[in-house]
């Protein structure tokens, strides 16, 4: 009877164990969002900045909904294209957020969605990175995707030309 009990007993805690498992790797795959999972995410702003600081890479911030119907054509844009998924990889520190942040200075001309913003490690918000729109200066569209990877470009190059 003993031996039942203990052979149960192991059999709860190796599945607790892979279900503990299951749930991790969940939320580590979360963190992308669908905006690409082979790019390394931050959960906050403030891990984003710290990183940033430490790594010399510029923080690239995507504010965004999940509900809405512009940020989710963008994520599908973003998604596709290679080198902006390749540059976002190897050269910035990414996060992605659906809730805003305490910080004013990364809504420099309003809340609004989809927008995005470049911070450097100097945790300077790159204000004159911006898209197409006067009337929302960081967000960018489907066909923008050529412009933001300028810009992202752009962040690269001022950051080892100021720092």
């Amino acid at each position: 009877m003993l031996r039942w009990v203990v052979v149960a007993l192991l059999i709860g805690i190796c599945a607790g164990a892979g279900e503990h498992k299951k749930r991790k790797a969940v939320k580590a795959k979360s963190l992308s969002r669908g905006w690409g999972r082979n790019i390394t995410w931050v959960k906050d702003y403030e891990e984003g900045l710290l990183i940033c600081s430490h790594s010399k890479k510029p923080l690239m911030v995507i504010h965004h909904r999940e509900d809405c119907p512009y940020s989710e054509a963008l994520k599908k844009a973003f998604v596709a294209e290679k080198s902006i998924q390749k540059m976002a990889k190897l050269n910035f520190i990414m996060l992605n957020l659906v809730e805003e942040t305490e910080d004013l200075n990364l809504a420099p001309d309003g809340f609004y969605v989809p927008r995005i913003l470049f911070v450097d490690p100097s945790m300077t918000v790159r204000q004159n990175l911006v898209g197409n729109y006067d009337n929302r200066l960081y967000t960018y569209e489907p066909a923008d995707m050529e412009l933001l990877a300028q810009n992202m470009k752009k962040a690269k190059v001022l950051l080892h030309a100021e720092l």
